[in-house]
């Protein structure tokens, strides 16, 4: 199974690497005319020096100048060209993956245990991106050439293609110690910024607790001593490189002057031209460019197939959403039929065998002391995890057989934590699609938000921060619960709906649990204080994961609690 989508994936990268095969082939078509015009430099030496000079003839020198200058200017051209070529080819690949990349990362993200690790997968595709258009790519172009231009060498002298050879072999032993000594390093250095830089943007999140609890200088030090851990590996990733880097370097240019001194020798023996000499030295130096490019080239490579790797990895753990048949908009019938959960990650489950279920025009209360699978049956309910075992059913539907998008449409969902984003008010209860404003003000008026949104600056077309601003806690939650509402959903589900909330917002709450009941929908309400159950009619009492009690609120909460006459009083004077 795990081969199989191993090779899915690897063939869903693949199949976009290959929309750009056509750019591929023109980058390697012309390359092919650039390296062959990169003989114009050799050949117009060694007609300079044979033939020009012997024979002081100005027309052939000024003939040998014009042909030169038109075709440098066509390579010139070339290159420019491929490397726009490249440039396409990389943002083709990229505007093909970014949605579906993006898709598994936010999929991805609902595990707690890839929310505490960096997100790399946008990352990763940009850095596949960017060795997709940088100039280290056509070094593998133009490899295959080194052995050309050392082949013609040889043509000159036996010993002037000895040195070139002899040098080229150890230009490429550095530049496979540069593979075999670097890959760690800069591998770790690219963790250890991703580490740092993904620990700074949840400092920047949480910078009102860290003021508030006087906490700057202690998150700071510990953020301090993540970055300076980065710098190191930083530090040691560019000592590496730029060690093979500069020996590299240093000896093309010893390597150019050593042939020119071999050329010299063997023009003083009369075995070969002052222009074979002065070719031979451009040749080498044409020949060497790829392998000294390759090398300063390699920590781009290296976090380019870093980020291969991990997109396949990514896409393979999260493959494509399939298509499915879209059901009609289902009735507000519930049925949890025998569910267990293990939250995605751990090993042991939050919920065991729960069942129970809730009919149109119902409101059922969750209680249940903190850790007891409140929160895990919320996510459940709405699709974000799904059980190990049994079904969820809305309608005779499990809740797999929906789309997100569709199945959003159906379930209203009001987190604890609200999470507001960087959008006008109405956008953010249109759930960032395009606002319907008679559905807009409609879910803001049961959600008894609209008077409060009216006293904002621009109404419903003020624009919010991510995270919700300058807005109070119950201020959000409200602006939350009209989203949650927008588009009539048939299922409301509410977590802890009244923990921000002052008694008028309670209020409103209770009245907005009331119209969603009256319009046949159903409400399931996750609660903590006896004002969150003043609506509903039915009760389940979890405990440890499981199911203690199920049944009408009244009877439940009076076999459950000893205090069931101060509750009952509470309950009933918030409804009223």
């Amino acid at each position: 199974m795990a081969k199989s989508a191993q090779h899915k994936t690897e063939s869903e990268l693949s199949e976009a690497l290959s929309q750009g095969k056509s750019l591929l082939l023109s980058i390697g078509t012309f390359s092919v005319f650039v390296n062959l015009l990169m003989l114009t430099g050799p050949l117009f030496m060694l007609q300079v020096y044979d033939r020009v000079l012997g024979s002081r003839s100005e027309e052939t020198l000024t003939a040998l100048v014009i042909l030169v200058a038109l075709l440098y200017g066509i390579m010139g051209v070339l290159d420019y060209v491929r490397g726009r070529v490249a440039a396409r080819m990389g943002a083709e690949f990229q505007a093909t993956l970014d949605q579906r990349v993006f898709d598994a990362v936010l999929r991805r993200s609902v595990l707690p245990s890839e929310r505490a690790q960096p997100s790399h997968g946008l990352k990763d595709l940009e850095a596949v991106q960017r060795f997709m258009g940088a100039p280290v790519l056509f070094a593998i172009f133009d490899m295959p050439w080194v052995p050309i231009f050392v082949a013609m060498i040889f043509v000159f002298h036996f010993w002037l293609g000895i040195v070139a050879l002899i040098g080229g072999t150890a230009l490429i032993t550095i530049t496979l110690l540069n593979q075999r000594l670097t890959r760690k390093p800069v591998g770790d250095a690219n963790e250890a910024a991703a580490q740092a830089d993904a620990f700074a943007e949840h400092l920047r999140e949480e910078s009102e607790a860290i003021q508030g609890l006087g906490m700057r200088q202690a998150v700071l030090d510990r953020w301090q001593t993540i970055r300076n851990k980065a710098l190191a590996a930083q530090i040691t990733s560019s000592d590496r490189t730029g060690t093979f880097t500069t020996m590299s370097k240093t000896f093309r240019f010893f390597l150019q002057s050593f042939i020119l001194a071999a050329g010299a020798f063997l023009v003083l023996k009369g075995e070969v031209t002052a222009g074979a000499m002065i070719a031979s030295s451009i040749l080498l130096g044409r020949a060497l460019a790829p392998v000294e490019q390759a090398i300063g080239g390699w920590p781009l490579y290296l976090r380019a197939k870093t980020g291969w790797a991990r997109l396949e990895d990514l896409l393979a753990n999260t493959p494509k959403v399939p298509e499915r048949t879209e059901l009609p908009r289902p009735k507000a019938r519930l049925v949890v039929d025998q569910i267990s959960v293990i939250p995605p990650g751990e090993k042991v489950a939050t919920l065991r065998m729960l069942s129970f279920d809730v009919h149109p025009g119902q409101a059922l209360g969750v209680i249940g002391q903190s850790a007891a699978g409140k929160s895990t049956l919320a996510r459940v309910l709405t699709g974000i995890w799904y059980p190990a075992s049994g079904k969820v059913r809305i309608d005779g539907a499990s809740l797999d057989q929906y789309t997100n998008e569709k199945l959003g449409e159906y379930i209203g969902y009001l987190p604890q934590d609200v999470s507001l984003f960087g959008a006008t008010i109405a956008e953010n209860i249109a759930r960032m699609g395009q606002p319907d404003d008679k559905q807009v003000v409609e879910a803001a008026r049961k959600a008894g938000a609209h008077e409060m949104i009216l006293q904002l600056p621009q109404g419903y077309d003020t624009v919010i921060h991510p995270g919700g601003g300058r807005l109070s806690g119950g201020q959000k939650q409200r602006i939350g619960l009209a989203r949650a509402l927008y588009g009539n959903p048939v299922l409301l589900v509410l977590d802890e709906p009244n923990s921000n909330l002052d008694s008028v917002g309670s209020k409103a709450l209770n009245e907005a649990i009331r119209l969603t009941k009256e319009a046949g929908n159903s409400v399931i309400i996750m609660a903590h204080r006896p004002s969150g159950i003043a609506e509903c009619d039915q009760i389940l009492v979890l405990e440890a994961g499981m199911r203690k009690a199920f049944g009408p609120r009244d009877e439940v909460l009076k076999s459950q609690l000893q205090n069931y006459k101060q509750v009952a009083s509470v309950v009933q004077g918030d409804k009223a």
